[in-house]
């Protein structure tokens, strides 16, 4: 059974009397930075959340809360926590500390925060490895420009996006030694309207491939209103542009929120920390078109490549947009490293907001 509920609504529903059998289901509920309709990054999440339906029959009930602010979460992912949700996923990075406040008031109820770092004894993180996409689409972006400039729609300058960001230009860069790349900061997550004018913006620029970090398809229709190639992001975006993309990174969240649940399910269920990509199936791309037979067959062997360990997009050396090499063992940067980046690789122009 699906529940979709506005804020307002969840205080409602709580004083409302419930069958018994209802009582006994495991509650769940999501909260979503963007509407589900996004066909983006909630969408996916909520892609997930149905697999739980379809997993657990009969056993389980979920909520979600679209669209909440990150500085508003609080109040939403307290109402979950007081109408007797026992397991709770927040989506977004904002979500963070709110998540930690709510916890600590709900010691029985078990919190997965999605892309945060901090956890308790009742709140686990989650994420994947994107980078290992964008250094991807990176090769594919260096090998089909012709203006050598490529742009890039960025949300909010946190390590996840600018890992992203200096991934693609590392995979871009190892197959065209020419190749620049130019961002654009929205400083939102969902906002069709600042993401179409950023993609705009960066076409105006002289850039004739389009990526982004964002949530909607704007910036790829943008770029196909243009005649321009671009990438999707989050969930397979061809709908939206079947002439103009090239691929799609897709995030794959239902296994994981499958598995959590039955961990609760089962008693089992433990905090923990989560970063997987290509290899467990969480980061997964999408068909690869409107490119050249060459182009694809370094698509595919890349991707391959990653998903084996053969390839890491962060190959030491790595050097710091300020010239200083980043440390490194084993040949590569770790996990850690990677989910903390605040630094843009040596060759990428501009400066990281504040």
């Amino acid at each position: 059974m699906r529940h979709f509920l506005k804020l307002g609504a969840l205080a409602l529903a709580a004083g409302l009397a419930a069958p018994a059998l209802a009582q006994e289901k495991l509650k769940v509920g999501f909260i979503y930075v963007g509407p589900v309709g996004d066909f983006g990054w909630s969408y996916q999440h909520d892609v997930g959340r149905k697999a739980i339906e379809a997993a657990f029959p009969g056993k389980v009930e979920t909520t979600f809360i679209e669209s909440v602010p990150e500085a508003d979460s609080e109040r939403a992912i307290e109402q979950l926590a007081r109408t007797g949700h026992k397991l709770i996923f927040t989506t977004s990075f904002g979500y963070m500390e709110p998540t930690l406040k709510v916890a600590k008031k709900y010691p029985g109820v078990k919190f997965e925060h999605a892309t945060g770092f901090k956890r308790d004894k009742n709140v686990s993180t989650y994420s994947a490895k994107f980078h290992e996409g964008r250094y991807i689409i990176g090769k594919i972006a260096g090998k089909m420009t012709k203006t050598n400039t490529i742009g890039y729609v960025g949300a909010v300058p946190i390590p996840e996006v600018i890992a992203g960001i200096n991934a693609f230009y590392l995979g871009a860069k190892s197959v065209n030694p020419d190749v620049k790349i130019k961002v654009a900061w929205v400083f939102d997550w969902f906002n069709p309207g600042k993401e179409g004018d950023a993609a705009k913006a960066l076409l105006d620029q002289g850039a004739d491939i389009i990526t982004q970090h964002t949530d909607s398809p704007a910036p790829l229709q943008q770029a196909a209103a243009r005649g321009k190639l671009a990438f999707g992001q989050a969930s397979d975006m061809s709908r939206f542009a079947e002439k103009n993309i090239l691929t799609s990174i897709i995030d794959d969240w239902a296994p994981y929120y499958v598995e959590r649940t039955r961990a609760v399910l089962e008693g089992t269920w433990e905090s923990k920390d989560v970063f997987d990509g290509l290899a467990k199936g969480k980061v997964k791309m999408g068909p690869y078109v409107n490119m050249p037979d060459d182009v694809k067959k370094l698509a595919m062997e890349t991707e391959e490549g990653i998903r084996t360990g053969k390839i890491d997009p962060f190959t030491c050396p790595i050097v710091a947009q300020d010239g200083k090499t980043v440390e490194c063992k084993d040949g590569k940067l770790n996990d850690g490293q990677i989910a903390g980046m605040n630094y843009y690789v040596q060759g990428i122009e501009g400066t990281i907001p504040k």
